[in-house]
C-alpha cells in the first residue's frame, strides 16, 4: 500500500476504536435502562439520519477543504457526543436518546466522508483488497481488546469513566487529523467546479450497471443493518455481564480469524466467497429462530465469519466498480450511496420500533425482509460487473480494430 493508504488506514484504526465502544457499549447504556428495542432502534435511527446528513456535508466541504478539516470536525463531533453522555441527562428520555444520536452520527459522517472518498481518489485497483483485508483484521482486534478494556473501566469506574476513556482517542484522532494527506476535491478541474453537478445522480449512476449497483447497496442498507442492531441484542439477551460481553466478541473475532484464514488458503473466484459469506449469514439469521441463548450465541458465530467474506468482497467491488471514474463521479457515486443505505437502514429500523422481543410474526417478517434483500445482493453485484466487463470490451474491441 502507498503512504497515504497506510495514514488512512492508521486514521480509520483509531476512529474504528471509537465505533468499537460505541457500537457495544452506548448501546448497552441505552438498553439496560428498561431493555427496550425501541430505545435502541430510535437511537441508531437518529445516528444514522445525522450520518447521512453530515457525510453529504463533508463531501461539499472538500470541495474547498481538505480531509484534515472533515476529520478533525469529526473528532470534535465525537468531543461533543461524550461530553454530553458524561454531563447532559433529561427527563424526556426518548429526546435524550434523538439528541444523543446527533452528534455519534455526525462524527461518524464526517470521518466516513473523508475516508471514503480518499480510498476512491488516492486507492488503486490493486490496492483495495488488501487494504480492506488488513482493515478487517485490524477491526476484528479491536473488537476483542476494547470491549475487554471498556468493561474493566466500567466495572472499575462506571460508564463516565469509559466515556472520558474515549475522549482520549477522540484527541488522538484530532490531533492526527493534522498530519492526513492533503487530499481534496478542489484540484478538479474547473468544468467540474459546480457543487451541484458534482453531486447530481447522473454524475453518481452515470456509468453502465449502475442501477444494479444501486439495487446492491440499498439492499445492503437492509441487510447491514439488522446484522449491527440484533448482534448487539442477541449478545445483550443471553448476558449483561460486561466482562462476558467481552468473551463473547472475542470468541465472534476468533471466528472472523478463521475466516480470513481460510481467505487466504483458499484460492476461489471472488464472487464464490460473496456467495458462501451470503449463505453463511442467511443460515445464522434462520437459526435465531430457535429462541434459545445458544442458537443467539451460534448465529452469532456462524455471522461473523460470513460477514467477513462478505463485506471483504463487496467494499472491494464496490470501489473497484468506481476505479475508472472521474474524481467527481467517484465522490458523487459514495455521497448518494451513503444516503441512500441510510435510507434503507432507517426504513429496517422503523419496522423494529414496535416489536417488545425477538420473536413472534413482526421478527419473522423482518428476518424475511433481511434474508430476500440479503439474498440479492450477489446477483446484483454479478449483473453490474458483467455489465460494466461488457461494456469495457464494446470500447476496446474497435481502438483495437483501428490500430490494425
Amino acid at each position: 500500500m502507498s503512504k497515504d493508504m497506510r495514514k488512512l488506514l492508521i486514521m480509520t484504526t483509531i476512529s474504528t476504536i471509537i465505533a468499537s465502544y460505541i457500537g457495544i457499549f452506548v448501546n448497552l447504556f441505552i438498553w439496560e435502562y428498561d431493555h427496550s428495542i425501541a430505545e435502541v432502534s430510535l437511537y441508531n435511527m437518529s445516528m444514522f439520519i445525522s450520518w447521512g446528513i453530515t457525510f453529504t456535508i463533508a463531501a461539499k466541504l472538500l470541495n474547498q477543504f481538505t480531509i484534515r478539516l472533515t476529520l478533525a470536525v469529526s473528532a470534535l463531533c465525537g468531543t461533543a457526543a461524550f461530553m454530553y453522555l458524561v454531563m447532559v441527562e433529561f427527563d424526556n428520555r426518548y429526546l435524550w436518546i434523538v439528541l444523543l444520536g446527533i452528534p455519534v452520527g455526525a462524527m461518524f459522517g464526517f470521518s466516513q466522508a473523508s475516508q471514503n472518498l480518499s480510498i476512491a481518489l488516492r486507492g488503486k485497483g490493486s490496492e483495495y483488497a488488501p487494504y480492506f483485508a488488513t482493515l478487517m483484521v485490524i477491526s476484528q482486534v479491536i473488537s476483542v481488546g476494547v470491549p475487554f478494556v471498556a468493561a474493566k473501566v466500567i466495572d472499575g469506574y462506571g460508564y463516565s469513566g469509559s466515556f472520558i476513556l474515549m475522549l482520549v482517542f477522540v484527541a488522538m484522532m484530532l490531533i492526527f487529523s493534522f498530519f492526513m494527506p492533503r487530499i481534496t476535491l478542489s484540484t478538479i478541474d474547473a468544468q467540474d467546479n459546480s457543487t451541484r453537478s458534482r453531486f447530481s445522480i447522473r454524475m453518481a449512476f452515470g456509468r453502465p450497471g449502475s442501477k444494479w449497483i444501486i439495487l446492491s447497496f440499498l439492499a445492503a442498507g437492509v441487510f447491514m443493518q439488522f446484522q449491527n442492531l440484533f448482534t448487539l441484542l442477541f449478545t445483550f439477551s443471553v448476558t449483561e455481564d460486561k466482562l462476558l460481553i467481552a468473551l463473547l466478541n472475542m470468541v465472534y473475532t476468533i471466528c472472523s480469524l478463521l475466516g480470513l484464514w481460510v481467505y487466504r488458503k483458499i484460492k476461489i473466484d471472488e464472487m464464490r466467497w460473496l456467495w458462501i459469506g451470503m449463505t453463511l449469514l442467511a443460515v445464522g439469521f434462520l437459526i435465531v429462530l430457535f429462541e434459545s441463548p445458544e442458537a443467539l450465541i451460534i448465529s452469532n458465530l456462524i455471522t461473523a465469519v460470513g460477514m467477513f467474506f462478505f463485506m471483504t468482497v463487496w467494499n472491494a467491488q464496490q470501489f473497484r466498480y468506481i476505479q475508472h471514474a472521474s474524481p467527481v463521479s467517484q465522490a458523487s457515486f459514495l455521497v448518494w450511496r451513503e444516503c441512500l443505505m441510510v435510507a434503507t437502514r432507517c426504513i429496517l429500523l422503523s419496522l423494529t420500533l414496535p416489536l417488545k422481543g425477538m420473536g413472534g410474526t413482526g421478527f419473522v417478517l423482518i428476518i424475511g425482509v433481511t434474508l430476500v434483500c440479503l439474498i440479492s445482493i450477489p446477483f446484483f453485484q454479478q449483473r453490474a460487473n458483467r455489465t460494466l466487463e461488457n461494456y469495457s470490451s464494446l470500447i476496446i474491441a474497435p481502438s483495437s480494430d483501428k490500430s490494425l
